[in-house]
């Protein structure tokens, strides 16, 4: 049995790695919490429109302006190996070269793809055409020795046909030779799919395991006596986080990536990274 690497997300710190001094400070408090390992994204990484920080920060996950950094020259000052990189599935079709450039400038073999934008999951047919979609790029990727991994939300366990969901067609539509995943337990669980009978069902094609608990946290007077579910600190909320981290531990995963993108102890991403660093620690060293 393989231990992943402790790891986190850049979409965490975004709002705290705005400039470069900045980054370094959040950066060095990351690796002084255990973090040995940091999954980027190409949106935080270079020069981003507008529109796109704007679409992200309105799906509660704000990316803060980093993508003017330099990440490569930073990164090269602090003991934090990049685990993956996140792609648009449409930018690795256009410009597969520029993106196997930025994978191995980074020193990293996983390529990700998150849910599509403007994407109906519910439509079989389009599901189909996207599992040949990601063939087709995890080939390609493939040739130049990169994977590509899929990164799942909660919309994928639409179904699509009784019975089946969007997600199953995935699995079964996928080739493991080219494509496999980097599985999201928090999102899993907000659709109402077990995370842990996921992952045993996928075994060894769990390449990289996000983890975020999920719970409640009141932030002033209750109104009613249900409160909001979100995400939360690991341990805080109602995931079983040991087997979960067992599982991607079976599963030979490279790193368990920690994502807790809003709702953060006290306000700040990087007290939230603290708390859930501890808890990563402990269950990784039990499931050597």
């Amino acid at each position: 049995m393989t231990r992943p690497l402790v790891a986190i997300q850049q979409i965490q710190i975004g709002t705290v790695t705005s400039t470069e001094a900045q980054a370094r400070e959040t950066l060095g408090a990351l690796v002084a919490a255990g973090f040995a390992g940091i999954e980027l994204n190409s949106f935080q990484t270079q020069p981003t429109p507008w529109v796109v920080r704007a679409l992200t920060k309105a799906a509660g996950m704000p990316a803060g302006r980093g993508g003017r950094l330099d990440w490569h020259a930073i990164l090269a000052d602090f003991p934090l190996r990049v685990v993956a990189i996140h792609e648009a599935l449409g930018t690795i079709e256009a410009d597969t070269d520029a993106v196997i450039s930025r994978a191995r400038r980074f020193g990293t073999m996983h390529v990700v793809v998150t849910g599509m934008y403007r994407f109906d999951y519910s439509d079989l047919r389009e599901v189909e055409s996207l599992a040949q979609r990601l063939n087709a790029a995890g080939r390609r990727l493939g040739n130049a020795g990169l994977r590509l991994l899929y990164h799942n939300h909660n919309v994928e366990f639409r179904k699509v046909a009784p019975g089946i969901n969007a997600f199953d067609v995935l699995i079964e539509g996928t080739d493991p030779a080219s494509v496999n995943f980097e599985v999201d337990c928090f999102w899993a669980a907000t659709a109402g799919v077990d995370p842990l009978a996921l992952m045993r069902r996928l075994g060894g094609r769990v390449e990289l395991c996000h983890l975020t608990d999920r719970g409640s946290r009141r932030t002033g007077s209750s109104m009613t006596p249900i409160d909001k579910l979100d995400s939360v600190e690991l341990g805080l909320g109602n995931m079983d986080i040991p087997a979960l981290i067992a599982q991607a531990s079976e599963a030979g995963a490279a790193a368990v990536v920690l994502e807790t993108h809003k709702n953060w102890i006290d306000g700040s991403p990087v007290r939230s990274a603290e708390v859930s660093a501890e808890v990563l620690r402990r269950h990784l060293v039990q499931a050597r």
